[in-house]
């Protein structure tokens, strides 16, 4: 005989999405069987098999020993088999209970509904006779049997032989419930138990498990019940699953790893697409296209109390555009660079900011800014117009770092003038509309008699310092590495024949169109592919042409020829940002704000000579911010934090990736970021003898 309790069967299912344990019961005493049909045991997935030995199943992880509820006989609806009566104290009419929307609590047979049978029976699977080895199987809800029926005090969900249980205090269900499990030798005997009762034990513990192991079967409920149950639990959602808990209260199996909490659903900075185990060219592409989506992963502003942020220091380069090349002889892509709010992709100030936008003819820009729209607004793009999907990009970008800049840190405060920002762009349609996009979403009052846009003729933005010779000739060596590489890429070569036969050119001619470019418009807008009379441009060509590009991405950081131009490209922009940043740390009047708007031919140098090589190619609308930090304890010291689209990049550049180990900062010194420029910068390029820009541009026989 052994004692009455509950016990962890061990196994864990899902229901409505939360992980539980199955909870089941030991009876004292001889054990019977659960006729089919009643209570737990009606719910799908609430099978008796799944407990050892002499343990029935009759809920899940519950809380018995605090959650008491009505006796129940089926419910208003039906819901747990049994008899057609209505529950009482209201289990039935609530959500938690068989006849209402959410999770069914487990039920333990009062003595005195024994002799109930249920309304329609399912069919008994055969019972071994005591003749194949066993006892004679009980027949459920035996009331012949005494030794099948529970104490006459277990009306109520609540331990056999204790008195009914009052409803929960809501504290006591805010606290959570403990956890109920069985020690190791309870479970141990319980599958020994299970064990002689399938071999044909004698005895009536052998017997019972050998009925439960003929024939059983997992109860199911109707289809239109099915149905029904899903659609109730579908619409109730977690305001069932609240009121479930006065029933219930369920208790999650937690999945965390390292004694961190399951119970907690926010996810911090969630990452919307899982990285591959190896390299995807589709994935890669969707990465570039850079499609506006809610999540965003940031950790712009990040820093310690006693750090006050002083400026910010923002390159950007232009959002989603229309190709600059089309493939030969075929259509180009139809695509509408109008700015519709109610159209995807969307954005709250999309509206207003087109509003402004038309108003802004009186601007005070550079020429030739001056001459350029100020919004994409054709009906079918023009070559490299910006997209609303590139709009959406930069309003995007604006409102996340006004949200950590503007709210959280007050760098400019709500009279800001027109002292406090610098604003650089190239002469490009593309670029100017995408920093006034950001701009509109990153002040707090958008203002034309404070923007002004300077001019920057070149996309290294080198300003003045534009003619070095040593930089085109590490140029060059790139560009050969670049045609070699192509050379010996056979599937490369086959897959530029077979779209020139598709277009009826020669391939040299397709070649030099560059046709990634229009076909990487296709993918980010989702637009097919362009067919001729030969056949279609399909999804195997770019995913050649796109392996391509990562395969040589990967060499040019192993043959580290583009490092050499990056150097020199770089400079001149990482000059000016140092100049300044040392100017206000000085405590001069000076800019906290700057805003370059550029090219991937403007970020893609300056990521290369800062050292971080693993980067990937800037995507559209990417960002690369420079935050320098006062440390308030030490007003004279000054620190950098460099970020590459939300990821905190500071401790992978080359000037500071062993800073960390012996510092407890979580940034770095801007002397090491000043000492890079003005000397380790010409140092990497291997000649001792240039201490300076020009000297190392103009290096002789190189």
């Amino acid at each position: 005989m052994s004692q009455p309790g509950w016990i962890s069967s061990g196994s864990t299912t899902r229901l409505a999405g939360v992980p539980v344990t199955r909870l089941c019961f030991q009876r004292g005493g001889a054990p019977r069987r659960r006729g089919p049909g009643r209570g737990a045991g009606a719910r799908p997935g609430l099978g008796g098999r799944d407990c050892p030995g002499r343990l029935q199943v009759y809920g899940w992880h519950t809380r018995p020993d605090v959650v008491g509820a009505g006796r129940e006989t089926g419910g208003r609806r039906g819901g747990g088999g049994g008899g057609g009566g209505r529950s009482r104290e209201g289990s039935g009419a609530r959500s938690g209970s068989p006849g209402g929307r959410g999770l069914r609590h487990a039920r333990i047979p009062a003595a005195e509904d024994a002799g109930r049978r249920p309304a329609r029976a399912r069919a008994q699977p055969p019972r071994p006779s005591a003749a194949a080895g066993g006892a004679r199987c009980p027949r459920a809800r035996d009331a012949r049997d005494p030794a099948s029926a529970p104490p006459r005090s277990a009306g109520r969900l609540g331990l056999p032989g204790q008195r009914p249980l009052r409803k929960p205090s809501r504290a006591l269900l805010r606290a959570g419930p403990p956890r109920i499990a069985a020690s190791g030798a309870e479970l141990e005997g319980a599958r020994r138990g299970a064990g002689r009762g399938a071999r044909g034990g004698a005895g009536p513990a052998g017997g019972a498990a050998a009925c439960r192991a003929v024939g059983a079967r997992r109860p199911r409920l109707p289809p239109h019940r099915a149905e029904r149950a899903a659609g109730a639990q579908r619409r109730s959602g977690a305001r069932s699953r609240a009121g479930a808990m006065e029933e219930v209260h369920l208790t999650p199996v937690s999945t965390a790893k390292n004694g961190v909490s399951s119970k907690s659903r926010k996810r911090i900075m969630p990452d919307p697409v899982t990285e591959p185990p190896v390299m995807d060219p589709i994935y890669e592409a969707l990465l570039y296209c850079n499609i506006p989506s809610v999540a965003e992963r940031s950790m712009e502003g990040h820093a310690p109390h006693h750090f006050k942020l002083i400026s910010v220091h923002v390159f950007i380069r232009h959002g989603d555009r229309y190709p600059l090349y089309v493939i030969p002889k075929t259509k180009r892509p139809e695509i509408d660079c109008t700015l519709v709010a109610n159209r995807k992709p969307y954005h709250p100030k999309l509206e207003a900011f087109v509003s402004h936008m038309s108003k802004g003819s009186g601007a005070s820009f550079e020429s030739p800014l001056h001459s350029l729209p100020l919004y994409p607004n054709h009906p079918l793009c023009e070559m490299g117009e910006l997209t609303q999907t590139g709009v959406v990009q930069h309003l995007q970008n604006g409102q996340l770092l006004r949200d950590i800049y503007l709210k959280k840190h007050k760098l400019l405060p709500n009279d800001w003038s027109t002292d406090q920002l610098y604003l650089e762009t190239t002469g490009k349609s593309r670029t100017l509309q995408s920093g006034l996009a950001l701009l509109y979403g990153f002040l707090p009052d958008f203002d034309w008699k404070k923007i002004h846009f300077r001019h920057q003729p070149s996309a290294l933005f080198c300003s003045g310092n534009c003619y070095c010779p040593v930089r085109n000739q590490y140029l060059e060596k790139e560009q050969r590495r670049q045609y070699l590489l192509r050379l010996k890429n056979s599937q490369l070569e086959r897959t530029y024949e077979d779209m020139a036969r598709i277009v009826d050119v020669p391939t040299k001619q397709l070649r030099a169109a560059n046709p990634i470019d229009s076909m990487l418009c296709h993918f980010c807008h989702n637009v097919s592919f362009p067919c001729t009379r030969n056949g279609c441009i399909d999804m195997e060509h770019f995913k050649v042409i796109k392996t391509h590009q990562i395969e040589d991405e990967r060499e040019r950081r192993e043959k580290k020829l583009y490092l050499g131009y990056a150097l020199l490209g770089a400079h001149p922009i990482l000059n000016q940002t140092i100049s300044r940043m040392q100017r206000t740390a000085e405590g001069r009047k000076e800019e906290v704000f700057a805003l370059y708007s550029a090219h991937d031919v403007t970020l893609s140098p300056v990521l290369s000579a800062l050292g971080l090589m693993e980067a990937r190619f800037p995507r559209f609308a990417a960002r690369l911010i420079f935050e320098l930090w006062q440390d308030r304890e030490k007003p004279s010291e000054h620190s950098v934090r460099i970020l590459y689209n939300g990821v905190d990049v500071t401790f992978h550049t080359s000037f500071c990736q062993d800073h960390h180990k012996h510092s407890s900062k979580p940034m770095c010194p801007l002397e090491n970021l000043v000492r890079f420029v003005k000397r380790d910068m010409f140092v990497a390029l291997g000649s001792s003898s240039s201490t300076n820009y020009y000297d190392a541009c103009h290096r002789e026989g190189f």
